[in-house]
Protein backbone atom coordinates (compact mmCIF):
# COMPACT_ATOMS: atom_id res chain seq x y z
CA UNK A 1 0.00 0.00 0.00
CA UNK A 2 1.51 3.31 -1.08
CA UNK A 3 0.94 7.02 -0.61
CA UNK A 4 -1.23 9.51 -2.44
CA UNK A 5 1.09 12.37 -3.39
CA UNK A 6 0.39 15.79 -4.88
CA UNK A 7 3.14 17.78 -6.60
CA UNK A 8 2.21 21.47 -6.51
CA UNK A 9 4.02 23.60 -9.07
CA UNK A 10 4.42 20.54 -11.27
CA UNK A 11 5.23 22.46 -14.47
CA UNK A 12 8.23 24.35 -13.04
CA UNK A 13 11.90 23.30 -13.05
CA UNK A 14 11.78 21.94 -9.51
CA UNK A 15 8.31 20.44 -9.86
CA UNK A 16 9.41 18.45 -12.90
CA UNK A 17 12.53 17.37 -11.03
CA UNK A 18 10.35 16.22 -8.12
CA UNK A 19 8.40 14.03 -10.55
CA UNK A 20 11.64 12.65 -11.92
CA UNK A 21 13.06 11.83 -8.48
CA UNK A 22 9.84 10.26 -7.18
CA UNK A 23 10.01 7.90 -10.15
CA UNK A 24 13.78 7.31 -9.96
CA UNK A 25 13.73 6.46 -6.27
CA UNK A 26 10.58 4.36 -6.66
CA UNK A 27 8.81 6.31 -3.94
CA UNK A 28 5.78 4.20 -2.96
CA UNK A 29 3.01 6.17 -4.68
CA UNK A 30 -0.40 4.70 -5.32
CA UNK A 31 -1.39 7.99 -6.93
CA UNK A 32 0.43 11.15 -8.04
CA UNK A 33 -1.45 14.35 -8.80
CA UNK A 34 0.15 17.15 -10.81
CA UNK A 35 -1.13 20.48 -9.49
CA UNK A 36 -0.34 23.88 -10.97
CA UNK A 37 -1.58 27.43 -11.44
CA UNK A 38 -4.77 28.13 -13.41
CA UNK A 39 -2.78 29.04 -16.53
CA UNK A 40 -1.18 25.57 -16.56
CA UNK A 41 -4.41 23.66 -15.90
CA UNK A 42 -4.86 20.90 -18.45
CA UNK A 43 -1.23 20.88 -19.59
CA UNK A 44 0.61 17.58 -19.22
CA UNK A 45 3.81 16.65 -17.39
CA UNK A 46 5.64 13.33 -17.49
CA UNK A 47 6.07 11.27 -14.34
CA UNK A 48 9.83 10.73 -14.52
CA UNK A 49 10.92 8.84 -17.62
CA UNK A 50 8.04 6.39 -17.35
CA UNK A 51 6.11 7.73 -20.32
CA UNK A 52 3.16 8.23 -18.00
CA UNK A 53 1.65 11.67 -18.57
CA UNK A 54 -0.24 13.52 -15.85
CA UNK A 55 -2.75 16.25 -16.61
CA UNK A 56 -2.30 19.30 -14.37
CA UNK A 57 -5.10 20.20 -11.99
CA UNK A 58 -5.96 23.73 -10.89
CA UNK A 59 -4.56 24.59 -7.45
CA UNK A 60 -7.50 26.92 -6.83
CA UNK A 61 -9.98 24.04 -6.85
CA UNK A 62 -7.82 21.10 -5.79
CA UNK A 63 -9.03 19.06 -2.80
CA UNK A 64 -6.13 17.63 -0.75
CA UNK A 65 -8.45 15.43 1.32
CA UNK A 66 -7.19 11.84 1.19
CA UNK A 67 -3.71 12.83 0.02
CA UNK A 68 -0.86 11.90 2.36
CA UNK A 69 1.89 14.25 1.17
CA UNK A 70 2.02 17.41 -0.93
CA UNK A 71 5.35 18.51 -2.36
CA UNK A 72 5.06 22.27 -2.91
CA UNK A 73 7.32 24.12 -5.33
CA UNK A 74 5.09 26.97 -6.41
CA UNK A 75 6.65 29.96 -4.64
CA UNK A 76 5.92 31.86 -1.44
CA UNK A 77 2.52 33.22 -2.44
CA UNK A 78 0.88 29.85 -3.17
CA UNK A 79 2.67 28.34 -0.15
CA UNK A 80 1.19 30.99 2.10
CA UNK A 81 -2.32 30.56 0.67
CA UNK A 82 -2.62 26.85 -0.06
CA UNK A 83 -0.22 25.02 2.28
CA UNK A 84 -2.41 25.67 5.38
CA UNK A 85 -5.48 24.54 3.43
CA UNK A 86 -3.78 21.29 2.42
CA UNK A 87 -2.51 20.79 5.97
CA UNK A 88 -5.99 21.36 7.39
CA UNK A 89 -7.33 18.71 5.02
CA UNK A 90 -4.94 16.17 6.56
CA UNK A 91 -2.18 16.30 3.96
CA UNK A 92 1.41 16.87 5.15
CA UNK A 93 3.00 19.69 3.15
CA UNK A 94 6.71 19.72 2.29
CA UNK A 95 7.30 23.24 1.01
CA UNK A 96 10.26 24.36 -1.09
CA UNK A 97 9.61 28.12 -0.79
CA UNK A 98 11.12 30.38 1.85
CA UNK A 99 7.73 31.28 3.35
CA UNK A 100 7.58 28.72 6.20
CA UNK A 101 11.28 28.15 6.89
CA UNK A 102 11.69 30.38 9.91
CA UNK A 103 8.31 29.61 11.49
CA UNK A 104 9.19 28.14 14.92
CA UNK A 105 6.40 25.57 14.55
CA UNK A 106 7.63 24.33 11.16
CA UNK A 107 10.63 21.96 11.02
CA UNK A 108 13.36 22.94 8.53
CA UNK A 109 14.89 19.65 7.44
CA UNK A 110 17.93 18.24 5.70
CA UNK A 111 17.64 14.51 6.39
CA UNK A 112 21.40 13.88 6.63
CA UNK A 113 21.74 16.72 9.14
CA UNK A 114 18.74 17.05 11.48
CA UNK A 115 16.33 14.13 10.90
CA UNK A 116 14.97 14.20 14.46
CA UNK A 117 13.53 17.69 13.93
CA UNK A 118 10.87 16.17 11.67
CA UNK A 119 9.07 14.87 14.76
CA UNK A 120 7.63 18.36 15.24
CA UNK A 121 5.83 18.39 11.89
CA UNK A 122 2.36 17.81 13.37
CA UNK A 123 2.14 21.29 14.93
CA UNK A 124 1.15 22.70 11.54
CA UNK A 125 1.36 19.65 9.25
CA UNK A 126 3.99 21.61 7.28
CA UNK A 127 7.70 20.87 6.79
CA UNK A 128 10.07 23.35 5.16
CA UNK A 129 12.78 22.59 2.62
CA UNK A 130 15.82 24.90 3.02
CA UNK A 131 17.29 27.29 0.51
CA UNK A 132 19.32 25.52 -2.18
CA UNK A 133 22.61 27.10 -1.13
CA UNK A 134 21.97 26.28 2.53
CA UNK A 135 21.12 22.62 1.88
CA UNK A 136 24.46 21.66 0.37
CA UNK A 137 26.36 23.78 2.88
CA UNK A 138 24.90 22.13 5.99
CA UNK A 139 25.47 18.65 4.52
CA UNK A 140 29.15 19.57 4.30
CA UNK A 141 29.31 21.26 7.71
CA UNK A 142 27.43 18.68 9.80
CA UNK A 143 30.13 15.95 10.10
CA UNK A 144 32.84 18.54 10.67
CA UNK A 145 30.76 20.28 13.34
CA UNK A 146 30.24 16.96 15.12
CA UNK A 147 33.99 16.37 15.08
CA UNK A 148 35.41 19.76 16.10
CA UNK A 149 32.54 22.25 16.81
CA UNK A 150 32.23 25.04 14.26
CA UNK A 151 32.49 28.60 15.57
CA UNK A 152 32.39 30.66 12.40
CA UNK A 153 31.79 30.19 8.67
CA UNK A 154 32.60 32.57 5.82
CA UNK A 155 31.05 31.43 2.54
CA UNK A 156 31.01 32.81 -0.98
CA UNK A 157 28.52 31.19 -3.33
CA UNK A 158 28.61 30.84 -7.11
CA UNK A 159 24.98 30.09 -7.91
CA UNK A 160 23.61 28.90 -11.24
CA UNK A 161 20.83 30.64 -13.12
CA UNK A 162 18.44 27.70 -12.64
CA UNK A 163 18.11 28.95 -9.06
CA UNK A 164 16.09 31.79 -10.60
CA UNK A 165 13.81 29.36 -12.44
CA UNK A 166 13.20 28.77 -16.13
CA UNK A 167 13.30 32.51 -16.82
CA UNK A 168 16.87 32.64 -15.51
CA UNK A 169 17.97 29.75 -17.70
CA UNK A 170 16.26 31.25 -20.73
CA UNK A 171 17.95 34.60 -20.15
CA UNK A 172 21.44 33.07 -20.02
CA UNK A 173 20.76 31.15 -23.24
CA UNK A 174 19.25 34.13 -25.05
CA UNK A 175 22.00 36.55 -24.00
CA UNK A 176 24.75 34.09 -24.95
CA UNK A 177 23.19 33.60 -28.36
CA UNK A 178 22.79 37.36 -28.83
CA UNK A 179 26.46 37.95 -28.09
CA UNK A 180 27.58 35.31 -30.58
CA UNK A 181 25.43 36.67 -33.41
CA UNK A 182 25.95 40.34 -32.60
CA UNK A 183 22.42 41.13 -31.42
CA UNK A 184 21.74 43.55 -28.54
CA UNK A 185 21.82 41.99 -25.06
CA UNK A 186 18.79 42.63 -22.87
CA UNK A 187 18.56 41.97 -19.11
CA UNK A 188 15.04 41.04 -17.98
CA UNK A 189 15.22 38.52 -15.16
CA UNK A 190 18.54 39.69 -13.75
CA UNK A 191 19.66 43.21 -12.85
CA UNK A 192 22.63 43.10 -15.23
CA UNK A 193 23.91 40.96 -18.09
CA UNK A 194 24.52 37.41 -16.85
CA UNK A 195 26.09 35.91 -19.99
CA UNK A 196 29.91 35.96 -19.69
CA UNK A 197 29.51 37.93 -16.46
CA UNK A 198 28.61 37.44 -12.80
CA UNK A 199 26.30 39.39 -10.51
CA UNK A 200 26.99 39.82 -6.76
CA UNK A 201 23.30 40.13 -5.98
CA UNK A 202 20.66 37.45 -5.34
CA UNK A 203 17.23 38.40 -3.94
CA UNK A 204 16.45 41.83 -2.44
CA UNK A 205 18.80 44.06 -0.47
CA UNK A 206 18.26 44.44 3.26
CA UNK A 207 19.00 47.50 5.41
CA UNK A 208 22.37 46.15 6.59
CA UNK A 209 23.68 45.79 3.02
CA UNK A 210 23.33 42.02 2.84
CA UNK A 211 20.85 40.44 0.45
CA UNK A 212 17.97 38.24 1.54
CA UNK A 213 19.73 35.21 0.02
CA UNK A 214 22.72 35.87 2.29
CA UNK A 215 20.42 36.32 5.28
CA UNK A 216 18.68 33.03 4.48
CA UNK A 217 21.97 31.15 4.57
CA UNK A 218 22.77 32.58 7.99
CA UNK A 219 19.46 32.00 9.75
CA UNK A 220 18.71 28.66 8.11
CA UNK A 221 22.12 27.23 9.02
CA UNK A 222 21.53 28.27 12.61
CA UNK A 223 18.08 26.66 12.68
CA UNK A 224 19.17 23.42 11.02
CA UNK A 225 22.60 22.90 12.51
CA UNK A 226 23.40 25.05 15.56
CA UNK A 227 22.25 28.54 16.64
CA UNK A 228 25.71 29.24 18.05
CA UNK A 229 27.41 29.13 14.64
CA UNK A 230 28.34 32.54 13.25
CA UNK A 231 28.01 32.71 9.47
CA UNK A 232 28.48 35.43 6.90
CA UNK A 233 27.82 34.97 3.19
CA UNK A 234 28.32 36.67 -0.16
CA UNK A 235 25.97 35.20 -2.78
CA UNK A 236 26.86 35.57 -6.45
CA UNK A 237 24.92 34.60 -9.59
CA UNK A 238 27.17 33.08 -12.25
CA UNK A 239 26.62 32.08 -15.91
CA UNK A 240 26.17 28.35 -15.19
CA UNK A 241 22.90 26.62 -16.07
CA UNK A 242 22.74 24.07 -13.21
CA UNK A 243 24.88 23.50 -10.12
CA UNK A 244 25.73 25.75 -7.20
CA UNK A 245 29.31 26.08 -5.95
CA UNK A 246 30.56 27.43 -2.63
CA UNK A 247 33.96 28.45 -1.31
CA UNK A 248 33.75 27.83 2.43
CA UNK A 249 36.11 28.94 5.21
CA UNK A 250 35.46 27.37 8.62
CA UNK A 251 36.83 28.22 12.06
CA UNK A 252 36.56 25.47 14.70
CA UNK A 253 36.68 25.46 18.49
CA UNK A 254 38.94 22.40 18.38
CA UNK A 255 41.80 21.29 16.19
CA UNK A 256 40.96 19.44 12.98
CA UNK A 257 43.59 18.68 10.37
CA UNK A 258 42.84 18.66 6.67
CA UNK A 259 43.58 14.93 6.54
CA UNK A 260 41.21 14.17 9.41
CA UNK A 261 38.54 16.33 7.78
CA UNK A 262 38.97 14.44 4.51
CA UNK A 263 38.60 11.12 6.34
CA UNK A 264 35.43 12.34 8.05
CA UNK A 265 33.91 13.73 4.85
CA UNK A 266 34.74 10.57 2.91
CA UNK A 267 32.47 8.55 5.22
CA UNK A 268 29.72 11.15 5.74
CA UNK A 269 26.19 10.57 4.34
CA UNK A 270 25.29 12.47 1.20
CA UNK A 271 28.89 13.53 0.48
CA UNK A 272 31.34 12.56 -2.26
CA UNK A 273 34.91 13.62 -1.57
CA UNK A 274 36.88 14.23 -4.77
CA UNK A 275 40.06 15.89 -3.56
CA UNK A 276 43.26 15.23 -5.49
CA UNK A 277 45.85 17.97 -5.34
CA UNK A 278 46.48 17.92 -9.05
CA UNK A 279 45.09 19.40 -12.26
CA UNK A 280 41.42 18.46 -12.49
CA UNK A 281 41.38 16.75 -9.10
CA UNK A 282 38.23 18.57 -8.00
CA UNK A 283 34.57 18.79 -8.99
CA UNK A 284 32.98 21.58 -11.02
CA UNK A 285 29.26 22.34 -11.42
CA UNK A 286 28.85 20.65 -14.79
CA UNK A 287 30.03 17.35 -13.29
CA UNK A 288 27.42 17.32 -10.52
CA UNK A 289 24.35 17.79 -12.74
CA UNK A 290 21.85 14.97 -12.34
CA UNK A 291 23.54 13.66 -9.19
CA UNK A 292 22.18 13.83 -5.66
CA UNK A 293 25.49 14.05 -3.83
CA UNK A 294 27.15 17.09 -2.32
CA UNK A 295 30.69 17.09 -3.70
CA UNK A 296 33.60 18.33 -1.62
CA UNK A 297 37.04 19.23 -2.99
CA UNK A 298 40.08 21.33 -2.09
CA UNK A 299 40.10 20.65 1.65
CA UNK A 300 43.03 22.50 3.17
CA UNK A 301 44.11 24.16 6.38
CA UNK A 302 43.67 27.90 6.87
CA UNK A 303 46.90 29.38 8.25
CA UNK A 304 45.24 32.67 9.23
CA UNK A 305 43.23 31.27 12.17
CA UNK A 306 44.09 28.85 14.94
CA UNK A 307 41.74 26.03 13.90
CA UNK A 308 40.63 26.69 10.34
CA UNK A 309 39.87 24.87 7.11
CA UNK A 310 38.92 25.86 3.58
CA UNK A 311 36.85 23.67 1.25
CA UNK A 312 35.03 23.75 -2.09
CA UNK A 313 31.44 22.47 -2.19
CA UNK A 314 29.38 21.73 -5.33
CA UNK A 315 25.87 20.32 -5.77
CA UNK A 316 23.01 20.15 -8.27
CA UNK A 317 20.73 22.88 -6.91
CA UNK A 318 17.63 21.43 -8.57
CA UNK A 319 18.26 18.12 -6.84
CA UNK A 320 19.85 18.28 -3.39
CA UNK A 321 19.08 21.98 -3.23
CA UNK A 322 15.37 21.43 -3.86
CA UNK A 323 13.61 18.39 -5.34
CA UNK A 324 15.76 15.57 -3.99
CA UNK A 325 15.83 17.00 -0.48
CA UNK A 326 12.03 17.31 -0.55
CA UNK A 327 11.62 13.67 -1.60
CA UNK A 328 14.15 12.59 1.03
CA UNK A 329 12.04 14.43 3.62
CA UNK A 330 8.99 12.55 2.35
CA UNK A 331 10.87 9.27 2.70
CA UNK A 332 11.93 10.19 6.24
CA UNK A 333 8.36 11.20 7.10
CA UNK A 334 7.11 7.89 5.78
CA UNK A 335 9.61 5.86 7.78
CA UNK A 336 8.96 7.68 11.05
CA UNK A 337 5.35 8.80 10.98
CA UNK A 338 3.25 7.79 7.96
CA UNK A 339 4.02 4.10 7.69
CA UNK A 340 1.89 2.23 5.18
CA UNK A 341 1.12 -1.43 4.82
Amino acid sequence: MGYRVAVVGATGNVGREMMQILAEREFPCDEVAAVASPRSTGSEVEFGDTGRMLKCKNIEHFDFTGYDIALFSAGGGPAKEYAPKAAAQGCVVIDNSSYWRMDPDVPLIVPEVNPDAIDGYAKKNIIANPNCSTAQLVVALKPLHDAATIKRVVVSTYQSVSGAGKAGMDELFEQSRAIFVGDPVEAKKFTKQIAFNLIPHIDVFLDDGFTKEEWKMTVETKKILDPKIKLTATCVRVPVFVGHSEAVSIEFANELSAKDAQDILREAPGIMLIDKREDGGYVTPIECVGDGATYISRVREDPTVENGLHLWCVSDNLRKGAALNAVQIAELLGRRHLKKG
